[in-house]
């Protein structure tokens, strides 16, 4: 999240995501994290027969029960929510009616927990236990690292949210949590970045099992028909064994992609940080003179995004996605004109 000043001594916040921006759809992008191998086929086919006529139902009964048998759990623990960014807003200001008087982070993370807690005047703090609510991701954003101490962070009375929206793609490892500390957090997940379908907007949460009380609290704050019908359509094409297979199938051939492109970087002279999930960080060795934002202006023209590291806290990096052969050796040769130019 960066801060832009606004006259009137009010300030203004610039969100900061990738993908398509003021100069259109990327020829190449790497500045999301979306699944290179998607769309999923089966996922992609349900959003488009979606009934879009009709609203969905509006307890959506069906859709929570499937997310419930998928998930093992019962269906009173399934919350739906419009996507990852409403869901953090709405606990957000769910832990400030109940009490909450700080937040914590992890050092590098989403710009739209800040962007909440900032909303609601809900200020930052250093320490977990001094905070009634407490984020983590995991596999992180934007390193791809495991989070530290996640264990911990579920100790006392907090809001404790695991975001595991890049679970799905993580390349290798595991959470490193047992199935019973898991319990003590909420569980959110947005399937459409493994399924290569994040321009359709669904989440959902796995609430604790003791959390019924914060449930109601927290459907009461959700607007009527959070959910969509091609929302509906994707979370439960998610639950499907035709799914599931497709994406396990897919990880494999990101695993080969990404080994090219941690490879490729590092030709160019770029420093790669380690990474568990379909995404990494480097560092450019950027060309005498030039500054990171003129580099990745420079690339912007040539059809290729990538995303600055700013805004998480990791001035002078970029966080790549993982992309196909084909990209990657654009992204090389543009690199390539870039140093020529500057030489």
């Amino acid at each position: 999240m960066d801060a832009d000043p606004m006259s009137h001594g009010a300030p203004a916040f610039r969100r900061v995501h990738g993908g398509p921006d003021a100069a259109g759809v990327p020829l190449f992008d790497f500045s999301t994290n979306s699944h290179a191998c998607g769309p999923c086929p089966r996922a992609l086919a349900a959003v488009q027969q979606a009934d879009a006529g009709r609203y969905p139902d509006a307890a959506y009964e069906t859709l929570r029960r499937q997310l419930a048998a998928f998930h093992g759990v019962d269906v009173q623990r399934v919350l739906l929510a419009g996507s990852a960014s409403e869901f953090i807003f709405r606990i957000t200001a769910l832990a400030v009616q109940r009490g909450a008087t700080a937040v914590w982070l992890p050092p590098h993370s989403y710009g739209d927990y800040a962007q909440a807690a900032q909303a609601w005047k809900l200020p930052v703090v250093a320490q977990p236990a001094l905070a009634q609510l407490r984020w983590a991701c995991d596999p992180s954003s934007p390193l791809g690292t495991a989070q530290s101490r996640l264990a911990e962070l579920a100790e006392g009375a907090a809001l404790c949210v695991l975001d595991r929206a890049y679970e799905p793609l993580r390349l290798e490892g595991a959470l490193a949590l047992s199935d019973a500390a898991l319990q003590a957090f909420w569980q959110l997940w947005t399937p459409n970045k493994a399924l290569g379908l994040t321009g359709v907007r669904a989440a959902y949460v796995i609430a604790p099992p003791d959390a019924g009380d914060v449930v109601v609290q927290l459907d009461t704050l959700a607007p009527s028909w959070p959910v969509g019908a091609h929302g509906v359509a994707m979370l439960q094409a998610w639950t499907t064994p035709e799914v599931q297979t497709w994406l396990a199938a897919s990880l494999a051939t990101l695993r080969e992609w990404k080994a090219r492109q941690m490879a490729l970087c590092e030709v160019m002279g770029w420093t790669c940080l380690p990474s568990a999930a379909n995404f990494f960080c480097a560092r450019p060795m950027l060309p005498p003179g030039m500054s990171l934002a003129q580099a990745l202006t420079e690339l912007r023209g040539q059809g290729i995004k990538l995303r600055d590291t700013t805004s998480f806290g990791l001035p002078g990096q970029v966080r790549l996605g993982v992309l196909a052969p084909a990209a990657q050796d654009a992204l090389h040769n543009a690199w390539q004109h870039i140093i020529r130019k500057a030489t």
